[in-house]
């Protein structure tokens, strides 16, 4: 009987262990579908979000090509976004923004609480045009001014129906240009790094076009910098004229903006 027994049990264990090869196949191939799936789900969300919302913030043109985050470590790229001029300007976009990395706290794009650890913006490029003392991304300001705080601002909500807010530990900003004026007498001058900590730290998250204004006074502070230091440099190594068209769009920017910020 012994005998038997052992050997049923020894022909009894290869299918056992041929079955939960099966089975431990099967679910990792779940947990491989699912990941897929799910950070497919979140890329969709952010960049359907981005698609809906951004132009009903600046009342302008925006689109975002796409976006991926990782739905275990938060970490993601937004493709492609650009954001066009304002009504009044030429047909070229305000800003060409390529590729945004994010940090995302796990999870927390799926809550009402967006927990953003960083923004990473790696060389965007914006273009500035300027007419008597208006410009084009003043314009843009004052299209977000006017939907920031206003009670119909557009809300994005969460599934529980609360307002989605925004916190953002890091927002980073390096190697981006200005290109002053429109066609072949444009000048691309660098723009200083921008530096942002803690938005809607203390609020306990601010709404998108909150977050959207806060970035842009940054910009245009850095824009109105880029201007200033490009007056000084081409005062002693340029034509008159080229100086005096930087020197003269520098003072407008400042007169819009009220200086440096």
């Amino acid at each position: 009987m012994r005998r038997s027994t052992a050997r049923v049990t020894s022909g009894l264990l290869p299918l056992i262990m041929k079955k939960l090869l099966v089975i431990g196949g099967i679910l990792a191939a779940l947990a491989v579908i699912g990941f897929v799936a799910t950070a497919f789900f979140l890329g969709s969300v952010v960049t359907a979000g981005v698609n809906r919302f951004g132009p009903k913030i600046t009342q302008t043109k925006v689109v975002l090509t796409s976006a991926s985050i990782s739905p275990l470590s938060g970490t993601g790229t937004l493709n492609g976004l650009i954001v066009g001029n304002p009504k009044g300007w030429s047909d070229a976009d305000v800003c060409s923004l390529g590729k945004i990395h994010l940090d995302v706290a796990p999870f927390s794009i799926l809550g009402d609480h967006i927990v953003i650890n960083e923004i990473s913006l790696e060389a965007p490029e914006f273009n500035y045009e300027t007419k008597l003392v208006a410009s084009n991304i003043n314009d843009l300001l004052k299209n977000i001014e006017q939907v920031t705080g206003a009670k119909d601002a557009p809300q994005a909500t969460a599934k529980s129906g609360k307002p989605i807010k925004f916190e953002v530990k890091k927002f980073r900003l390096q190697n981006g240009t200005v290109r002053l004026g429109v066609g072949p007498a444009a000048i691309k001058l660098p723009m200083p790094p921008i530096a942002l900590d803690d938005l809607g730290t203390k609020e306990g998250g601010i709404t998108p076009d909150q977050l959207v204004f806060a970035v842009m006074r940054s910009v245009t502070g850095s824009v109105v910098s880029a201007t200033a230091q490009a007056a000084g440099k081409l005062g002693g190594t340029a034509g008159a004229a080229a100086a005096e068209g930087v020197k003269s769009a520098g003072e407008a920017i400042k007169g819009l903006f009220g200086g440096k910020k």
